[in-house]
């Protein structure tokens, strides 16, 4: 940080600690549950009327997307003025005021690679949470090989016509629009990939939720009937889609990385306290148990481990290196990360672990064996953990494909 800079963003974090201070309310500044997550869109309920407010504040500032440029809703800030901005709300523990996958991974994409007037279309929607995205990737027949997918996008002059399926949607039953990628080519097959969004209320679109063996339904099944979709919501160039998609998994991953998924971003403290309540300690807090013990070390070991990665891509990113083979390895690491906490968190509750419903168990004890078994799913979401381990095994340890 340059010395002439430093006057500057002191009065920038007095500024924004002021903000703060006056325009975050007070349950905004509390622990989170699941259910009053803000993902925003047409149907968004807003559990906590505080919630509402705290997101209305803050997009009007463009801090949803602090980095976004202004001309289209963002809040124009330098990274120096952003990391401020996070180490401010971190201090008084603001909860995110939107969860979006628009901001996580389809703003970025389209203030690359839209034009002018696809940006003023969307990415203000996107920074004030009016309209909630789904991501149309995975098929039945192209899931880890993503370029094979059929879902087929045909020019009928004006309007482009759509006709497909997808899998693995997430909330697409719950999201108002979907970036999809579809074949506008089917002679070549990275080349005959494009990128298009279009309206889930368009007619011949269904969603239909698949139950997980944790109960929850997240993905869905996606079909396309005949959707007619407006010439000029392709993003990019015909057949350029393939570039975009692959952009986009970066973003995605790196949010992933950046955040972890569910109990990963749950800290070793809380599960020291967990398996102190249900093992018990002597008298110098060690766990009594020295199974245990050797379980939460290595949860220890690992979690710290991460976060060093994490830093570490981080200051690489900053000096200009090349980190998105970094991507990969986060997001397998914070797939391993969630599901050995969640494991040890069920294994420390013992019989109080195994609950599903009824009565005799807490709500956190009920929540403990079905956040463990969703966390199965964090090795396919995002990149499966073998395609990310290939991506290492290539373009990190430089090893060659095997050929028999």
């Amino acid at each position: 940080m340059a010395d002439g800079m430093e006057p500057a963003l002191e009065g920038f974090r007095a500024e924004t600690r002021a903000w703060l201070e006056e325009n975050c309310p007070p349950s905004m500044r509390t622990p989170q549950t699941e259910d009053e997550v803000v993902w925003g869109g047409r149907r968004e309920t807003f559990k906590n009327p505080e919630a509402k407010t705290w997101l209305e504040n803050m997009a009007g500032k463009g801090w949803t997307a602090p980095t976004w440029p202004k001309e289209y809703g963002g809040g124009g800030l330098s990274k120096d003025e952003n990391l401020i901005l996070q180490q401010e709300l971190k201090r008084i523990n603001a909860r995110p005021a939107l969860n979006s996958f628009g901001l996580w991974m389809l703003g970025p994409v389209l203030l690359e690679y839209a034009t002018h007037e696809q940006k003023l279309k969307f990415i203000p929607d996107i920074v004030n949470g009016k309209i909630r995205w789904c991501q149309g990737y995975s098929e039945p027949g192209a899931g880890s090989d993503l370029a094979g997918l059929q879902t087929k996008c045909e020019d009928k002059g004006d309007y482009w016509l759509i006709n497909g399926q997808k899998v693995w949607t997430s909330y697409a039953d719950e999201a108002d629009w979907i970036f999809c990628l579809v074949r506008t080519d089917t002679s070549v097959k990275h080349e005959g990939i494009s990128f298009i969004l279009f309206d889930m209320e368009s007619e011949g679109v269904e969603a239909r939720p698949i139950k997980l063996i944790s109960g929850s339904s997240p993905f869905c099944e996606t079909f396309f009937n005949d959707v007619k979709v407006p010439k000029d919501q392709l993003v990019g160039r015909l057949n350029g889609g393939w570039e975009i998609a692959k952009r986009l998994l970066q973003y995605e991953r790196s949010n992933i990385s950046a955040t972890g998924f569910g109990s990963a971003r749950q800290g070793v403290p809380e599960l020291y306290e967990i398996a102190k309540k249900y093992v018990g300690t002597d008298e110098n807090g060690k766990l009594l148990d020295k199974d245990m013990r050797a379980h939460l070390a290595d949860v220890m070991m690992a979690d710290k481990a991460f976060k060093l990665t994490i830093a570490r891509s981080a200051e690489q990113a900053k000096a200009g290196e090349e980190v998105g083979h970094t991507a990969s390895i986060i997001k397998y690491a914070a797939a391993k990360l969630n599901q050995a906490k969640t494991e040890f968190t069920v294994e420390a509750m013992g019989a109080q672990g195994l609950g599903w419903e009824g009565e005799g168990y807490s709500d956190g004890e009920l929540m403990a064996p079905k956040a463990m078994l969703r966390a199965k799913a964090n090795s396919i979401e995002g990149g499966t953990s073998e395609i990310n381990l290939n991506v290492v095994a290539k373009r990190v340890l430089g090893l060659k494909d095997h050929k028999g």
